[in-house]
């Protein structure tokens, strides 16, 4: 991109690889260098913790705070009763308001390590879109604001040609969704001054949507910006692994196999990911990026520390790398393995090895873990596992037994649960 920015914001992602698309990037700029600016990103309340999918654009905001403005994040607890249909398969399934404010607090608790939350002007701001969407009368709404929208242009928009191309089902509930969000973009405005909304690239339309809705209804000038959709280098989505999300609260992923999923970046990603999802300078993320062979691994590490130390604290990053050392250098236990803890119970006379590798989630079936057993990919305390019928009783867990699949994941048994 050839455009020179004059504000920091604008530098700083152009620099760092987070912008895709802006509505008008020169006006923007000029509204970011003539004060503070409000600006928020949308997030649906459909699961209790965010994951690492999320982490992008809440890195965005963090920078956009760091910058002198006022992040804010809208949480979706009116459109959520909806549901996203943007390039899904299906519909998503619909939760119950109780479930939603559940799921709300459990995200505020991820925010507040990224965002400074209060009353100065560039404290972020935690919104919900109950607040208007909960009370609109619905008359009044289509009369309003619906007569704005064209049924065509929304049909032209990729989210819902994509699912139309397949003739997979688009409800009439989720067809509702762009409006909401458009109207959100302008309540945001109408209340709070809110000049940017930012995004995903797959949000474009309904971003486009709410820009075009405020001018018609408020005349005010506002503004659109996206960030990539990020996948690896051998591309895979971003936050997606073999066993799952990679959440970020810790109650629901540990900061060990948080930490691990970001020191197993492979050796072409390293540089980018520093630049999106750490502080480093974008200089050291450069010359830590072109190191070559095993001293890539050092660069993991340190991309795997920052990582860490902004989701879960300084603490956690440490004690992660210190199991990390003590399980891959000394063939040890590391304290902060997940760890699978089992009742007298629960053992018996004896408990099968692929039974316990199914439920310490190093497999998802018995037939993956018989098949990881038979392929030599299992180990027990660091041997080689090759017995698939093998049984273990109360004797044998009454110290921790350390089960591998691979060389990468690791998981401790024990008995006391």
């Amino acid at each position: 991109m050839t455009y020179h920015p004059k504000s920091d914001f604008l530098g700083v992602i152009i620099e760092r690889g987070f912008l895709a698309d802006c509505t008008d990037l020169q006006s923007l700029d000029e509204a970011l260098i003539s004060g503070t600016v409000p600006a928020y990103i949308g997030y649906d309340a459909t699961a209790q913790s965010l994951h690492v999918g999320h982490l992008l654009n809440i890195m965005l905001l963090r920078w956009f705070q760091k910058c002198g403005h006022k992040p804010i994040t809208l949480m979706g607890g009116g459109t959520t009763k909806v549901g996203d249909p943007s390039f899904r398969s299906d519909e998503r399934p619909l939760l119950t308001p109780e479930a939603i404010d559940d799921n709300i607090a459990s995200m505020k608790q991820v925010f507040a390590k990224y965002l400074d939350y209060g009353d100065a002007d560039s404290d972020a701001l935690m919104l919900n879109n109950a607040e208007w969407l909960d009370d609109l009368n619905y008359l009044e709404f289509l009369r309003d604001i619906g007569r704005h929208f064209s049924v065509n242009r929304m049909l032209s928009f990729e989210s819902v040609k994509s699912r139309l191309d397949r003739e997979q089902s688009l409800s009439f509930l989720e067809f509702n969704y762009m409006i909401l969000q458009a109207y959100d973009f302008l309540e945001l405005n109408r209340r709070y001054g809110c000049l940017l909304q930012m995004g995903g690239s797959d949000q474009w339309g309904n971003i486009v949507n709410g820009i075009d809705l405020t001018r018609r209804v408020l005349d005010h000038e506002i503004y659109g910006l996206t960030t990539p959709l990020l996948t690896t280098s051998d591309g895979r989505k971003m936050g997606k692994s073999q066993g799952g999300a990679m959440w970020l609260n810790a109650d629901m992923l540990s900061p060990y196999e948080f930490w691990q999923f970001w020191r197993n970046t492979t050796d072409a990603d390293v540089g980018r990911f520093m630049k999106l999802y750490t502080e480093i300078p974008v200089d050291e993320c450069d010359r830590l990026a072109a190191l070559g062979g095993s001293e890539i691994n050092d660069a993991k590490i340190v991309l795997a520390n920052a990582v860490t130390t902004l989701c879960h604290g300084a603490e956690a990053a440490a004690a992660a790398e210190a199991t990390a050392r003590e399980v891959f250098e000394k063939g040890g236990v590391g304290d902060d393995l997940p760890t699978l803890a089992l009742t007298a119970e629960e053992v018996g006379d004896g408990i099968s090895i692929v039974q316990l590798i199914v439920k310490s989630g190093l497999a998802k079936s018995g037939k993956e873990a018989k098949r990881l057993i038979a392929d030599n990919g299992a180990r027990i305390d660091d041997a080689p596992l090759t017995d698939a019928g093998l049984m273990l009783d109360a004797t044998a867990l009454a110290s921790p037994v350390k089960l591998s699949a691979g060389k990468k994941r690791h998981a401790l048994v024990k008995l006391g649960g």
